[in-house]
């Protein structure tokens, strides 16, 4: 009896310790940082032991569900207007408010590494080559990836003839996928989306003068040390090289 009462009290010590020990950081991100992000976070889990739980979604969407009291750590944003839009209800500040890494928009064309690159020419034949067919963009108002598509268009002089043949999505991975599967033959989504598949080429990059800076700003929501700690962790050097490979370019110094 004095045996099992000992173990007992060990067990009381080391399991709580232990417990206490992990934690979980519960991260919404942009649909656009699924790959990266599930990476990041085997490496974080790596370092601390902490659990990285993940929620990807269009930047709107997120910003609406924490504003209604989701349970968010970290806050990923695509853009800073949703990010503005959570400062603006008083659930961060912009003085914690940092520019975590910066992106390109492209248009992708169906057809894999092995098909022969597609001849699109400039942007300006882009509504004779669609003929009938829609161009894949994000809802153009609410995400990101549609938001700049628009901007882009429009300083080219090419919103007016394409805004009647888009077929808006909700974020840019269904974007990405209704190119994937034939269902349009051109779209417009971010180059680390398309460098992800291999169902779709490359056809062009749009420049960087026709919209504004593609920027995912990110902030800490409390004050939770496992909070602050995945903060830090995405300022390393092991993040930046991991952000580097999937395509993005790091904005924080480590």
């Amino acid at each position: 009896m004095k045996q099992l009462n000992k173990i007992a009290l060990v067990a009381a010590f080391v399991f709580p310790s232990i417990q206490a020990m992990a934690a979980e950081v519960n991260v919404y991100a942009a649909s656009s940082m699924t790959d990266v992000m599930n990476e990041l976070s085997q490496e974080f889990k790596q370092q601390t032991g902490d659990e990285v739980v993940s929620v990807f979604a269009g930047s709107s969407t997120l910003a609406r569900q924490i504003e209604q009291g989701a349970p968010a750590d970290v806050f990923i944003s695509a853009n800073p207007k949703w990010m503005d839009y959570l400062a603006d209800k008083g659930m961060t500040t912009k003085d914690k408010v940092k520019n975590l890494v910066g992106n390109q928009l492209v248009l992708i064309g169906s057809g894999g590494e092995n098909k022969t690159q597609i001849d699109a020419g400039t942007f300006k034949q882009l509504p004779t080559l669609l003929g009938s067919d829609r161009l894949a963009v994000g809802q153009t108002e609410t995400v990101p990836a549609g938001m700049y598509a628009k901007e882009s268009l429009t300083n080219m002089g090419l919103w007016s003839v394409l805004s009647s043949k888009t077929a808006p999505s909700n974020n840019v991975r269904l974007t990405l996928s209704l190119v994937e599967r034939g269902e349009a033959p051109f779209g417009i989504v971010y180059k680390t989306d398309a460098l992800m598949s291999k169902k779709v080429t490359i056809v062009q990059t749009f420049p960087d003068s026709t919209h504004s800076p593609i920027v995912y700003p990110m902030t800490v929501l409390n004050d939770k040390a496992q909070s602050q700690a995945f903060y830090k962790f995405l300022a390393t050097e092991t993040a930046s090289k991991t952000f580097i490979k999937y395509g993005f370019t790091p904005l924080m110094a480590y």
